[in-house]
């Protein structure tokens, strides 16, 4: 029967409808694709590398790419005839298309209605992102505006240091975390690399971890120098391509890590739209001291967003409205520590360009870093972490609080050796995993806070589990 099936569709035409379903837009791995030659598509072989953003559509390349079920966007950018331009993209049967650049008030309808009803992704300036969007036509947030991540270093050569005095760390998971906090999206960083300069495969596999630990995407961009290295295939190259795809790929394979959400007793009341949207904010100051902290939007602050929290930081008290702030008045009457902004502080929003803090705005931060560091002292706020000065984490929970996960991204250029993970008492079992294909239980040896592990090595990232 299923073969006569087969015939009968052949004699119509219909084989191509019985293709494995495209790829919904929440699980597009996406790349911009630099070539426009079908050869090119060879690389994608062996990697999770489903959907490709294109800045110039070629009708050949697209066909090509189409016969392998790879999803193509048509990159274009405000200004011109853009609806004309959006019509010719579709006409040449790409998927749909992404508007990298901020469009004029009302221009996205236009948009929307000229591809005729194909995905449309706008990737924003972080200040214009439609954000707790999860209306339908928005199936993707994006913004082409990130730090470049790795550990920052002075003009002199030298570290440079954070607030807390560890080593500071250019990271965009502070951002992220608190967008997903508001509406959970399906989030991209769509930032290229910086521009001339040769960027190793480490610092790839970095920024690739750097976005994934707090479940967004990166949108893989290659420089011009690695771009033509692998075009050639160079073989140094190629080993680099295949370690990036791993770690795709690694992410990948546990989209249940992406669902789980921000676990802590410290809770940041914050608005995304503003403060959050900012790099380097306190968010980011708390995380390279691996407290582990759970942004709550000032929008979604109540009694059921704070559970489970012990003690909570009011950024921009009068942000707050008098039910938002009765809600914090409950918290700290039932137990809960409470620490509130100087008097007179406003949550900074980005303005143009300008992602990260100032020195004047930084200073001013410091002064609710140093009382966010007293209060929180050597209390174990989830998980307590020891030789990772040049690591990030973050903890993340199951809904029903059995599982946890801590992930681990290394940003220095030598493997960190002989981390040690403490954690409280419920969990009694813990398995590591990494992208270099280790999965293994770790011995779990008794605590002051409960259990604690060893890791011998972490050369990028490595996923600890956690289990009751």
């Amino acid at each position: 029967m299923w073969m006569r099936a087969l015939r009968w569709a052949a004699v119509l035409g219909l084989l191509p409808l019985l293709r494995a379903a495209a790829p919904q837009p929440s699980d597009w791995v996406p790349m911009r694709w630099p070539w426009s030659d079908a050869a090119s598509l060879e690389l994608l072989s062996g990697t999770p590398i489903n959907c490709l953003l294109l800045k110039t559509v070629v009708p050949d390349f697209v066909q090509a790419a189409a016969a392998r079920g790879v999803v193509m966007l048509a990159v274009l950018a405000p200004g011109g005839d853009l609806a004309g331009a959006v019509r010719r993209a579709m006409a040449a049967k790409v998927t749909g298309i992404v508007i990298e650049g901020d469009l004029p008030e009302g221009a996205a309808a236009t948009v929307r209605e000229a591809a005729g009803g194909a995905p449309v992704i706008e990737l924003t300036a972080r200040s214009r992102m439609a954000l707790g969007s999860n209306a339908p036509g928005v199936p993707i947030l994006g913004t082409y505006q990130g730090v470049w991540p790795g550990i920052a270093v002075e003009e002199n050569g030298a570290k440079k240091a954070a607030p807390s005095g560890s080593v500071w760390i250019d990271t965009n998971t502070g951002f992220i975390r608190a967008v997903r906090a508001w509406g959970d999206a399906t989030l991209w960083m769509a930032n290229q690399p910086p521009p001339k300069i040769v960027v190793t495969g480490a610092r790839y596999l970095q920024v690739i971890a750097d976005a994934a630990i707090s479940g967004a995407r990166w949108v893989l961009a290659l420089d011009d120098d690695f771009t033509a290295r692998l075009a050639r295939r160079d073989p140094k190259t190629m080993a680099d391509w295949k370690r990036i795809a791993d770690l795709l790929r690694y992410f990948e394979q546990h989209p249940e890590w992406r669902g789980m959400k921000e676990y802590g007793k410290l809770a940041i009341v914050q608005d995304p739209a503003k403060g959050g949207l900012l790099s380097g904010g306190i968010l980011d100051m708390i995380a390279v001291k691996h407290t582990p902290v759970r942004p709550v939007p000032r929008q979604h602050l109540s009694a059921e967003s704070l559970a489970g929290a012990t003690m909570a930081v009011n950024v921009d008290a009068d942000a707050l409205t008098p039910d938002q702030k009765e809600v914090l008045r409950n918290f700290t009457r039932s137990g809960g520590m409470l620490l509130t902004g100087p008097p007179g502080w406003k949550d900074q929003s980005p303005q143009g360009d300008k992602i990260t803090l100032d020195k004047a705005e930084l200073e001013r931060l410091n002064d609710i870093w140093r009382d966010v560091n007293s209060m929180v002292g050597r209390r174990n706020m989830g998980v307590r972490l020891f030789n990772v000065s040049s690591m990030l984490s973050n903890l993340l929970a199951s809904a029903d609080g059995k599982t946890a996960v801590v992930h681990l991204v290394n940003y220095s250029d030598y493997p960190v050796e002989n981390v040690a993970v403490h954690f409280p008492a419920e969990y009694k079992r813990a398995t590591i995993t990494t992208p270099e294909g280790v999965v293994k239980s770790l011995e779990v040896y008794p605590t002051e806070e409960g259990g604690g592990v060893d890791i011998d090595k972490v050369l990028v990232c490595a996923t600890i589990k956690l289990e009751q």
